[in-house]
């Protein structure tokens, strides 16, 4: 296995830049990884679990990383990047894991002009939870990590992004970024925000029934909405970083919405079935 890095630093040690120490470590990454936090707790218990090796809320510990990966809230990325600029050293990779790239991939690419090559990326992995203690082993084992390089990418720093993501055991996807906010706001933004939006709806009928509605959730609810227990703070901030496809999106939504609205209120049978038949043979073919 080839590593092209020997010190590998992790902005933000939450779930999934926890997990990508994590698995770094476990998948025999000789190097050292190193950590920043603003929340010092984090770094405590993410040197207690042995996942990082060094840890600080100081920026400058990236001085000597040669891989700087970026893992907060898209909100934060141009103050992370302003502050971790003065110490980045000569020959230094910058990536992310954000679920949003478009205009961000843009707007980090012109911050880091002249100082680091910058490659986008995002792993299509994750759970409801948060923090470096709820990080996961073998979390991005065929999962795919998609790259969103431009014209300004640097190829060789490119290709080392992908080796380590492939050593990660990721099945590697290049997107053009813009394409790439187009695509999840429709299968991951969408899903995150209807999933609060119902949970919303059930407590807004709770006070109208004057009953706790929470209380005779079953297993479909718990499905369809375990997504809502996720990071309000990183989902704001991208539901604003990708606002103009997520509206898109939500458009597309009412509009199905309403249909079912109005075959419920004809009481049309025949086109509630076909509707749910269509949706259920979508919904089959997904792996």
């Amino acid at each position: 296995m080839e590593w092209d890095f020997q010190e590998i630093c992790v902005i933000g040690l939450g779930l999934i830049g926890g997990s990508f120490a994590l698995n770094l470590k476990l998948k025999g990454f000789p190097g050292r990884i190193t950590a920043v936090d603003i929340n010092p707790e984090a770094i405590e218990k993410g040197l207690e679990l042995e996942v990082i090796d060094r840890g600080s809320i100081k920026h400058s510990i990236v001085s000597s990383a040669d891989l700087v990966v970026i893992a907060t809230p898209v909100g934060v990325y141009e103050t992370v990047i302003e502050q971790i600029k003065p110490f980045l050293k000569k020959g230094v990779v910058v990536t992310d894991l954000g679920s949003v790239k478009g205009e961000l991939v843009k707007k980090c690419e012109e911050l880091l002009e002249k100082t680091a090559p910058f490659v986008g990326g995002h792993p299509i992995a994750g759970t409801e939870k948060s923090g470096v203690e709820n990080a996961v082993e073998n979390l991005f084992v065929n999962a795919k990590f998609i790259v969103t390089p431009t014209e300004r990418t640097d190829r060789e720093a490119l290709e080392k992004v992908k080796r380590l993501w492939k050593n990660l055991g990721s099945e590697i996807v290049e997107m053009d970024p813009y394409y790439h906010d187009r695509v999840f706001a429709a299968v991951s933004h969408l899903p995150h925000v209807v999933a609060y939006s119902i949970v919303a709806a059930i407590d807004q009928l709770s006070e109208e029934v004057k009953t706790n509605l929470f209380d005779y959730t079953g297993g479909g609810f718990k499905d369809f909405t375990r997504i809502a227990m996720s990071d309000p703070i990183m989902w704001r901030d991208i539901c604003i970083a990708n606002r103009e496809n997520l509206l898109k999106s939500l458009k597309t939504f009412k509009a199905a919405l309403e249909k079912v609205e109005r075959l419920i209120e004809k009481e049309d049978r025949e086109g509630l079935k076909e509707f749910f038949q269509r949706a259920k043979e979508k919904r089959s073919v997904v792996k």
